[in-house]
């Protein structure tokens, strides 16, 4: 059934057939308490995966990994603490 057959085109797979997901977006914060310290996560947003499998992942790890993913959210923070500021 011709209907079946799923396009490769946009899948990129390495010689050694292996794939390298890239993450895309920070779809969401969170911060657990633990006994004695507290540790920061983010929800991460895969390319060619939906929303609904997106993953948790640690804050840290991602900032050293993909830095750019949060320079847009900093900026964001920064305005918004620029506004509650001024009012």
């Amino acid at each position: 059934d011709p209907s079946l057959i799923i396009s490769t085109e946009n899948i990129g797979i390495k010689d050694s057939l292996s794939n390298v997901e890239i993450p895309v977006q920070i779809l969401g914060h969170q911060v657990r308490k633990l006994r004695t310290n507290e540790v920061a996560s983010v929800k991460v947003l895969w390319r060619n995966q939906f929303v609904e499998e997106a993953t948790w992942e640690a804050e840290e790890d991602m900032k050293k990994r993909y830095p750019h993913l949060f320079e847009t959210r900093e900026n964001a923070d920064q305005g918004i603490n620029f506004l509650v500021s001024t009012i």
